[in-house]
């Protein structure tokens, strides 16, 4: 396949993948399994046809650090996933959007019911009763920039367009709300760029130094960037297309990231995720109060759904499992999938990397298969990770 044919295969892919899911039913056994137990559904999860070339599992505790991998980082080596290794977040970069947001207004910058018409009033005056709060737990009405068909043709037409991070509301700006805002749950990747334009229109500043400054330096990321290109730095998990019975076509670097910006575009280690998740769903970065709203819980799933029973809050879900509770987020882009979660005091987490895209669209069973890993691997977590 010639690099221009497979660069415009993977856009079709893209598009796809910025679509709404729909939750699957996790059918899991009743007890947790123990560490041998998880290393064999890892590796079992991996080499079902159709399975990811790899796969990588950080369980924290307060016994310690657990980390189970499975298949390669790289097809065509040996070279096992790591902890150290960088991967696409995908839609996880949602939690950091929400970090940032939640840091102003814990420091009186924003307020939860600020208006899109008081803070971007460059955007549609149809727009204009939308709130932070509604973008934050995605019942905005905004229409998808992601499913419009400007942006498509675009992405289509070449999928390393520099795209203008910050006029991408652009593409929807001819449509009205969806529905009245506060009234429905509607996952749309045009919240969080409206989130970071909130963001940096009162502190003015780049979001890319916001994050840097209200998140990163707090928490001590070290390995987490938002680019705006497609290389990735090294070392990192290489994604893949994975379509049987053809091998597995690596798409790492075939996408730039401009495109999805806020929404989706961080990349990070499994380290740096599990930093984050234990800071983020602990509130670490941002007063009672704050963390008080943000676990204000509406109907709605994460995409992909996550383990158990889905809600969300503000930039963060709830997934109540047959172990427990745990808070977090999951994403999907181009030749990845992620879950990251953590206790709501943050003392336990587990971050679960995998490297293709595995959507209800695009593979209903082994999305099924994968939140019955995951719901294993969480009550292993709660337990204490030691059974």
């Amino acid at each position: 396949m010639s690099l221009r044919r497979s660069r415009l295969r993977a856009a079709s892919v893209l598009t796809v993948c910025l679509t709404a899911l729909a939750p699957a039913t996790v059918t899991a056994a009743s007890a947790p399994p123990g560490d041998q137990a998880l290393q064999r559904q890892l590796d079992a999860f991996v080499r079902h046809s159709g399975g990811p070339p790899g796969a990588i599992a950080v369980l924290r505790t307060e016994n310690g650090t657990r980390v189970v991998r499975a298949g390669v980082a790289d097809v065509g080596t040996d070279r096992r996933p790591g902890s150290g290794d960088h991967m696409r977040i995908a839609s996880t970069a949602k939690a950091f959007s929400g970090a940032v947001a939640l840091t102003l207004v814990d420091r009186g910058a924003l307020d939860l019911d600020d208006t899109l018409g008081e803070r971007l009033p460059q955007l549609p005056d149809a727009w204009g009763s939308v709130t932070l709060r509604q973008l934050l737990n995605h019942t905005s009405g905004l229409p998808d920039y992601s499913r419009s068909e400007g942006f498509i043709a675009e992405l289509q037409a070449d999928p390393l367009h520099h795209f203008d991070s910050r006029r991408l509301l652009d593409y929807v700006a001819d449509q009205p709300l969806l529905f009245a805002p506060g009234t429905q749950y509607r996952y749309s990747n045009s919240d969080n760029i409206a989130v970071a334009l909130m963001a940096e229109a009162v502190t003015r500043k780049p979001y890319e130094g916001l994050l840097r400054d209200l998140v990163y330096a707090p928490l001590g990321l070290r390995s987490t960037s938002l680019p705006q290109g497609n290389r990735m730095p090294a070392p990192y998990l290489h994604g893949y297309a994975v379509n049987p019975p053809a091998a597995p076509e690596d798409v790492s670097e075939i996408i730039g990231m401009s495109g999805v910006w806020a929404s989706g575009g961080i990349v990070s280690t499994p380290a740096d995720m599990t930093r984050f998740i234990r800071g983020y769903a602990a509130g670490r970065l941002y007063g009672g109060q704050a963390v008080q709203q943000q676990r204000q819980w509406v109907e709605g799933a994460s995409e992909p759904a996550g383990p158990g029973r889905n809600s969300a809050g503000l930039a963060v879900f709830r997934y109540e499992t047959r172990c427990g509770v745990v808070l977090g987020h999951t994403g999907n882009t181009l030749g990845y999938t992620q879950l990251i979660a953590a206790t709501p005091d943050g003392r336990r987490s587990l971050t679960f990397s995998v490297t293709s895209q595995i959507t209800q669209s695009s593979d209903a069973k082994g999305l099924k298969r994968m939140r019955a890993v995951q719901e294993n691997f969480v009550c292993a977590m709660l337990r204490g990770g030691n059974q």
